[in-house]
């Protein structure tokens, strides 16, 4: 896999901001509307968008159901059920665990052999989370931080399942991971949410807005280019710009929300950010020499 081109790294700049910009709008809508309900619109949509653009992926429609349930019901389920407790900003410091929780996936099931110094990014990493987390200057339940941690390493999972399929297109993948992410989530909110009937009839404008930004812009434009580039580059060479994930979603949850992160969340994400640094920033020095 060679080098990344111009159009490609711009599409990796994309990605983060699209995808950050999605977290401050979902924080809008959950307030008011079932985190796991607006998940399942979300991939409804997207899925009618693109199924009918991309061929039915015989060979892999098992490993997708599967890949969908990791990658999306699961995943989002954890992460936006973590936002509803958390600022928009925080949550996208926590999600940067998903490139530790991918280094140490990787190690585990495809028999990769991380650098000294990538343990020692996700050991910074933690650290980073911990402080945050920290219940003497945390003000809030720890349950939504242990939600996002775990989609993040739920998202991590379903990047080795999505390495693992071959003949198949960015576009394809995003298109039928959707097509089972819908009905799954719709499930997972009949099981673990209530009040569903009344939160649709009650739903305000910001609700329907943020499903198609989420289902049109967020996920099918957003993952139809990570899943282009990850399929087109080792995930070490394109990891590193989603370290500009969090600084995208704190400026639109300051501007949009009025969130004012505490000193204490700013050197954490710093922290944070600095160990997922040493990570991804090894890892694509190492896969430029392969």
């Amino acid at each position: 896999m060679g080098r990344m081109s111009p159009v490609e790294i711009l599409m990796a700049l994309t990605v983060p901001l699209v995808w950050g910009m999605g977290l401050v709008l979902a924080k809008g809508a959950i307030e008011q509307f079932p985190p796991i309900l607006l998940m399942g619109f979300r991939f409804t949509l997207t899925a009618l968008l693109l199924v009918w653009f991309v061929p039915i992926p015989r060979k892999n429609l098992v490993w997708l159901f599967f890949t969908a349930i990791v990658a999306s019901a699961i995943q989002y389920s954890l992460t936006f059920t973590g936002l509803k407790g958390l600022d928009a900003g925080i949550a996208a410091l926590i999600v940067q665990l998903e490139v530790p929780f991918l280094v140490i996936l990787g190690a585990l099931l495809l028999a990769e052999r991380p650098q000294p110094r990538q343990w020692v990014g996700i050991a910074v990493a933690f650290i980073g989370v911990a402080l945050i987390a920290n219940p003497s200057t945390f003000n809030g339940s720890l349950v939504p931080v242990a939600l996002v941690i775990g989609g993040a390493m739920s998202w991590a999972l379903g990047q080795i399942m999505v390495r693992r399929m071959k003949a198949i297109s960015g576009l394809t993948v995003t298109a039928w991971t959707a097509v089972f992410a819908a009905p799954q989530l719709f499930v997972m909110s009949a099981l673990f949410e209530n009040g569903q009937v009344e939160a649709v009839q009650q739903a305000q404008p910001i609700v329907w807005v943020a499903v198609a930004y989420l289902g049109i812009v967020m996920t099918a434009f957003g993952y139809f280019l990570w899943n282009t580039l990850i399929r087109r580059h080792d995930v070490g060479r394109v990891a590193p710009f989603l370290l500009l994930l969090p600084l995208y979603a704190s400026l639109g949850g300051m501007f949009f929300l009025g969130e004012r992160p505490t000193v204490i969340s700013i050197i954490g994400g710093a922290i944070i950010l600095f160990g997922v640094g040493i990570i991804t920033i090894q890892r694509r020095a190492r896969t430029a020499e392969d």
